[in-house]
């Protein structure tokens, strides 16, 4: 396993890192994360991914359990949340979901740390932006959370450019702490914005990448070619929005074609796919998941692929996936 700073930060991420959505408390209980987490851990993982709407707190419940019971040096390891959502998803009580202001971001983090049983979250993220808060409001939150030391970094997940570029520019104005990493999803069918819509980022403002989806939520499997199986992601509870993109008919026979150049390196073709989006350097960390350990442990070694990744096979890979990638 090998280590990348996060974006301009000291800091040093694992290039593969586990993440705990969808899987947490839906199929990962409190003993298979932390059997997990360990496997991962002794792999070199270093970095744990979380937020506070995935199973609506549960699996920061579980996550910070299984840390509790694995007694690592909090030194160690790296653990994530993310804020937006809130937790109160049924009722309609204002300031509780959907938004980024002052209020709401001071109580989920002391929500998040009583779930995971933590003194300080390492990585905070703006899980979606708010149009109805002021960005300037949302930068002071997040920068007091840090200088009160309940989080170490503070970062964005699915911001547009422009909106990661105000931010940067407003903590820069009034010497606040900078948001120094973005959370995009990034996969060979979902590319523009890690590789076009945030080019200048990546020198003007030092911006990190953590990227989730790197199997484009199961497609990169191959197995929805026959539609959606049981017990897969598509067919959980919840799940349905996913179905459309996981049954394109145009991407899986792409699919089919990936997984020959797959074959020819003697690798799976979700390892090809972790593999690809790691082989960008302005990747920090590729958040993985898995709801086994034998998922996590062919995940793991996606590792070993990147190498393999000639500027050959990147231009046939690019060939087949490029004209159907947004």
């Amino acid at each position: 396993m090998q280590y990348r700073r996060l974006g301009n930060s000291g800091l040093q991420l694992s290039e593969l890192s586990l993440g705990s959505w969808v899987t947490y408390h839906n199929q990962v209980d409190i003993a298979a994360a932390r059997e997990m987490m360990a496997l991962a851990f002794d792999a070199g993982v270093n970095f744990f991914d979380n937020a506070e709407v995935y199973a609506l707190g549960q699996s920061e419940v579980i996550m910070g359990q299984a840390l509790k019971a694995l007694k690592w040096p909090r030194l160690n390891y790296v653990v994530s949340t993310k804020f937006f959502w809130g937790l109160d998803r049924e009722g309609q009580t204002v300031n509780r979901k959907d938004t980024l202001n002052r209020k709401y971001l001071m109580h989920a983090i002391d929500g998040s740390l009583t779930r995971m049983g933590l003194d300080f979250i390492d990585l905070v993220y703006c899980h979606r932006p708010d149009p109805h808060t002021p960005i300037e409001e949302t930068v002071w939150a997040m920068s007091d959370m840090i200088s009160r030391g309940k989080a170490l970094y503070w970062g964005t997940s699915e911001w547009s450019a422009d909106e990661i570029r105000s931010a940067w520019n407003i903590a820069e104005r009034h010497h606040l702490h900078k948001p120094v990493m973005e959370q995009p999803q990034y996969h060979l069918f979902y590319r523009k914005r890690v590789e076009q819509e945030y080019k200048r980022l990546y020198e003007d403002t030092g911006l990190g990448l953590t990227t989730w989806s790197p199997l484009a939520s199961g497609l990169l499997t191959g197995k929805y070619r026959a539609g959606v199986p049981a017990g897969s992601r598509g067919a959980l509870e919840g799940m349905g929005f996913l179905v459309k993109g996981l049954t394109d008919s145009a991407k899986n026979a792409a699919v089919t074609e990936l997984e020959a150049i797959a074959t020819e390196l003697g690798c799976m073709l979700s390892q090809l796919a972790i593999a690809w989006v790691a082989r960008n350097p302005r990747v920090s960390s590729v958040i993985t998941g898995a709801s086994s350990v034998a998922q996590l442990q062919s995940n793991l070694e996606a590792v070993k692929v990147i190498a393999q990744l000639t500027p050959e096979v990147l231009k046939r890979i690019d060939g087949i996936t490029l004209p159907l990638a947004n």
